[in-house]
């Protein structure tokens, strides 16, 4: 059994190894990137004086139209409620790709147009398809479940027998002072064991963002129901819309431990809603604590939500959480980065290791001929 596992672990190591590399390799890049968009702002950050009231977001967004006509509505702005910070929007142009918008809330004056969340987006569809549609994505989900696979074979082949603290040490520990061979060997079969956790959580959730059965299970299993989706975009009566300022000036007294909002725009004029997502920090592809709300954007009443729609939100905002890496704040997105690394030089490791052994059969064969 050992032995057909172990040629399970090799062979299909083989098979995923390249692709493996290269989906840890982009999915560790992205792991910072909440922080360096953040960082890559800069001044455009904050605004130069504080006004006693802001302006619609209508007219912000009839500005950003008027600045970049080629470009479509924001997909979301994201709103703060520190009064010292701007609003930032998500935009994309034609041409330039994926943008963050910067804008003073109180003037309407555009501090910053940032391309830097696009390399963050090319590099995310990257991950996950390669760019290449749907073929790209079945390659990289399949490629993952040998990853797995090979994690636990990979695990039954390491599990040391424990005879003497010699073997137990090396078992558990890196030769730092050993040829490159050796330290190859080591760093394959020790971090794999130490990173086996963090790489089966990374894969297991990239797993389950993947397929939408899987995704579906996981709802059903922990209180909520797949069925339930977020109410469609109805098209709105002639009454007047509330301003969206009056919305997100609610969640943040509903929620005052909570920094950040983010709103909808997408669709914005077709809507019957205004939907929030209000939490302590907003990331790319999910949020630390953060709360779902619904407002009738006609009365600006809250709308009541299932507990089974807030149950879908929490799951899915967990597991796109545990898979950035946002679970523990910077704490999590080191780990998560570290886990990231340990992934990426597996297959590597791996093929190095099966290169020298097959070498040295080749040489064997060679010496007896």
């Amino acid at each position: 059994m050992k032995h057909f596992i172990s040629k399970a672990h090799l062979y299909l190591g083989l098979i995923s190894a390249p692709i493996v590399f290269f989906i840890c390799l982009t999915g560790t890049i992205i792991v910072f990137c909440d922080e360096i968009i953040e960082w890559s702002a800069g001044d455009a950050r904050y605004v130069e004086h504080i006004k006693p009231n802001k302006l619609p977001v209508k007219q912000l967004l009839s500005t950003l139209h008027d600045q970049f006509p080629e470009r479509r509505t924001p997909n979301y702005l994201v709103s703060y409620q520190d009064p010292k910070r701007s609003i930032r929007f998500n935009s994309y142009d034609p041409q330039k790709g994926l943008r963050m918008v910067y804008v003073d809330p109180y003037t309407g004056k555009i501090l910053k147009d940032d391309s830097t969340i696009h390399f963050f987006y090319i590099t995310a569809h990257l991950h996950n398809s390669f760019l290449l549609g749907k073929p790209g994505e079945w390659v990289v989900k399949i490629s993952v479940l040998l990853f797995v696979i090979s994690l636990f074979t990979g695990l039954v082949i390491w599990w040391p027998k424990m005879r003497n603290k010699n073997s137990r040490k090396a078992a558990f520990t890196i030769k730092l002072n050993a040829p490159f061979r050796r330290l190859n060997y080591d760093l394959h079969k020790v971090l794999g064991f130490y990173g086996f956790g963090i790489s089966l959580l990374l894969a297991a959730t990239g797993l389950i963002i993947a397929f939408q059965p899987l995704s579906n299970l996981t709802l059903n299993a922990f209180g909520g129901d797949s069925s339930q989706i977020l109410p469609k975009n109805e098209t709105t009566t002639n009454k007047k819309a509330i301003p969206m300022n009056s919305v997100i000036e609610k969640a943040f007294k509903c929620y005052p431990e909570k920094h950040e909002v983010q709103v909808y725009t997408y669709n914005l004029n077709k809507s019957a809603y205004y939907i929030l997502n209000v939490a302590k920090q907003i990331g790319i592809k999910s949020a630390r604590s953060n709360q779902l709300l619904i407002f009738n954007k006609s009365t600006g009443k809250e709308i009541q939500i299932s507990k089974e729609l807030l149950q879908n939100e929490r799951i899915k905002n967990t597991y796109w959480t545990l898979h950035m890496g946002n679970w523990m704040g910077l704490t999590g997105k080191i780990i998560t980065f570290i886990g990231g690394l340990i992934s990426t030089i597996l297959p590597i490791s791996g093929i190095y290791i099966w290169w020298q052994s097959y070498r040295r059969r080749k040489q064997n064969r060679i010496t007896l001929n």
